[in-house]
């Protein structure tokens, strides 16, 4: 899972009548393709600040060993300093850490935690609140006023937030698709729905989020037990300008990024109403690109590392999923489908 992930060599191109809708709080247009790359990065980790069980540095240097392009820690309720990791682990266009708080709170024991992304000073909690919607909403707009990033964490850990609850938020953007924490319900179960139905129903409900792989590590010295939070679950890569940590959160909130536990794109366009994906396969591995509009509909499915889809106009959303065959995946965002 940990191998080399090289930079993607296209880029996304979307055509005026199939376009990712940009996120509310993006910082501008998107800048001109041409000038794009795309970095690997982790958007929720922990160190021994809060939960985690290495310091910061330990926790920065695996990020760095393994080749990841930036890293945002995310200690609970805990703002951890950067400046001196950047100073001694940072280096232009090849590695960033990126400050942040998994900003942890409650409602009638249901644990809720949203990641603040590069806020400029520490998020207070909010913990008092009506309902889950409206907690998690305080916790949004106290992120947004710290000038950061919001990402709604692990929906079903503790079974505490539904697709109504989510679809009540304003202001938010993004939502882990998949979180590698051991006990996070990633598949759904009790009766209640996984991270991608969820993900289906609200797009099909016309609410646009987009979809996040975070690993949440918090167990970098128990490497070989495959119980432990460990790193490198999961991941994203993230089309921007430069390493820099507002084009990195423009770029998210703009949904030029895919999702991954192990899947890595060659190539990914969207372009003259069609979506072209290439994987870099590996030799020993199959493949199958699953392409999804609304309800959750698998539109088409094609086996193999390569494959195109024709927007017909009627899908309301397309977005595309890959399995490789030993189980690793990775998600494109959703395009929302519009003449």
């Amino acid at each position: 899972m940990n191998r080399r992930r090289g930079l993607l060599a296209s880029t996304l191109l979307c055509a005026a009548a199939y376009a990712v809708s940009p996120g509310a709080q993006a910082p501008g247009p998107p800048p001109a393709a041409g000038s794009l790359r795309w970095f690997k990065g982790n958007t929720h980790t922990h160190t021994l600040n809060s939960d985690g069980d290495s310091t910061p540095d330990e926790v920065v240097r695996w990020y760095r060993d393994n080749r990841y392009h930036f890293l945002v820690l995310t200690d609970h309720n805990y703002l951890t300093e950067i400046t001196a990791l950047n100073a001694l682990h940072g280096a232009d266009d090849k590695f960033l850490v990126i400050r942040g708080e998994e900003v942890s709170s409650s409602f009638e024991g249901k644990p809720l935690h949203i990641n603040g992304l590069d806020p400029s000073r520490l998020v207070q909690a909010q913990t008092g609140g009506t309902s889950v919607a409206d907690v998690l909403q305080k916790n949004v707009d106290a992120i947004r006023l710290a000038d950061g990033v919001p990402h709604i964490n692990h929906p079903n850990f503790g079974w505490a937030v539904a697709a109504d609850d989510l679809a009540a938020l304003r202001n938010n953007k993004l939502f882990e698709v998949y979180n590698g924490h051991p006990m996070v319900n990633n598949l759904g179960g009790n009766g209640r729905p996984g991270l991608e139905q969820m993900w289906d129903t609200l797009l099909s409900r016309g609410i646009l989020l987009y979809g996040l792989a975070t690993d949440d590590a918090h167990e970098f010295k128990k490497l070989d037990n495959l119980q432990s939070s460990r790193p490198g679950m999961g991941w994203v890569v993230v089309r921007a300008a430069r390493l820099e940590a507002r084009a990195i959160l423009g770029a998210l909130e703009r949904g030029d990024f895919y999702a991954s536990t192990g899947v890595e794109l060659s190539d990914y366009q969207v372009a003259e109403g069609r979506i072209t994906i290439k994987v870099k396969p590996v030799a020993w591995a199959g493949y199958r690109i699953a392409f999804i509009g609304k309800g959750g509909t698998v539109l088409e499915e094609i086996e193999g590392p390569d494959a195109t889809y024709q927007i017909k106009g009627s899908e309301g959303y397309v977005r595309a999923k890959i399995t490789e065959s030993d189980g690793n995946m990775a998600w494109t965002q959703p395009v929302t489908v519009s003449r």
